[in-house]
């Protein structure tokens, strides 16, 4: 009797070690996402953190000046300049405004792939460990560091296919702080969310604030249905997750960032006079009234209270 239990306690035992020795394997060969606090904090502040806008050619001014007559704010350029790091011109301008920071692009040459798909550019304290921290997060650097008028630059990828530019400046920048922090707005499958917060998480630093997995789906022009809708925020700001079965109306979806304001009426009628046109809403839903506009050049922001 003793002799058959040490025979079957010997597999047993060499099974338990195998098992146990598989997740120490996984980590040095790099395939298990880092917890989110493992490595330094990258970001620096969300009026920092510029949407990315690529405007209809020739309107950079008229994007640049309904935005200012409806949010307020003041403008950097534009300025005829590289900023990829193959041959391209490009009107390139700075919108400080209370709700958000915008860069805005007016290319007056075809856009180097992949340029265009990034969302947003975010200033980090280092480049360099940046981009090797994103790297052991899971995400793909699409673009490497390369080297603009003033300063660097590097375009990383989120599981999803969430694109985010990451920069440092040559002159260490500084802007106002902001009124209200924008929302990076993205839709995500239910396929794919998973692995977008361990990655996006991880890398931010960030937490999730609230996941609503019954949200009213009128906020994305689908009432009377519901989704998942997951509020996050790190240094880098506010972001929704808007996780969905990709069944959309235009416009939602194609806008990049949300805004809040104080008066979500008064702001219309400003966006109105000043030439933008409202695709959608006023809406309620989820404790906020919101509306979808679309501003001179095709940018297309929401814009909500609440």
């Amino acid at each position: 009797m003793k002799r058959r239990f040490v025979r079957r306690l010997v597999p047993l035992v060499t099974a338990i070690a195998a098992l146990t020795a598989l997740p120490t394997a996984s980590v040095a060969q790099g395939t298990q996402p880092r917890p989110p606090g493992s490595h330094r904090q990258f970001a620096v502040g969300p009026q920092y953190d510029s949407t990315h806008v690529y405007v209809e050619p020739g309107t950079e001014q008229a994007f640049a000046a309904s935005w200012v007559a409806t949010f307020g704010g003041t403008t950097i350029g534009p300025n005829a300049t590289q900023v990829t790091p193959t041959p391209s011109r490009t009107l390139s301008e700075l919108i400080l405004s209370p709700v958000g920071t915008l860069s805005v692009f007016d290319y007056t040459t075809p856009v180097p792939h992949p340029f265009g798909t990034e969302r947003t550019g975010w200033l980090v304290t280092d480049l360099d460990q940046a981009v090797r921290a994103a790297r052991a997060d899971g995400t793909a650097v699409t673009v490497a560091p390369f080297a603009d008028p003033i300063g660097r630059d590097a375009v990383v990828q989120f599981p999803g296919g969430i694109n985010a530019q990451l920069y440092v400046h040559t002159a260490p920048p500084s802007y106002p702080g902001l009124a209200s922090v924008p929302e990076n707005r993205l839709y995500l499958s239910p396929d794919a969310v998973g692995a977008f917060l361990r990655s996006y998480l991880a890398f931010t630093q960030g937490r999730v604030v609230s996941d609503d997995r019954r949200a009213d789906g009128a906020a994305i022009g689908r009432p009377g249905t519901t989704y998942r809708l997951l509020r996050l925020t790190s240094g880098f700001g506010t972001t929704t997750v808007a996780v969905t079965d990709g069944h959309l109306p235009h416009p939602f979806g194609r806008e990049l960032t949300g805004y809040g304001v104080p008066d979500l009426g008064a702001t219309l009628k400003r966006a109105k006079d000043a030439g933008a046109s409202v695709l959608w809403g006023p809406v309620s839903a989820g404790g906020r009234d919101s509306a979808m506009v679309r501003f001179p050049g095709g940018y297309i922001a929401e814009i909500h209270t609440g």
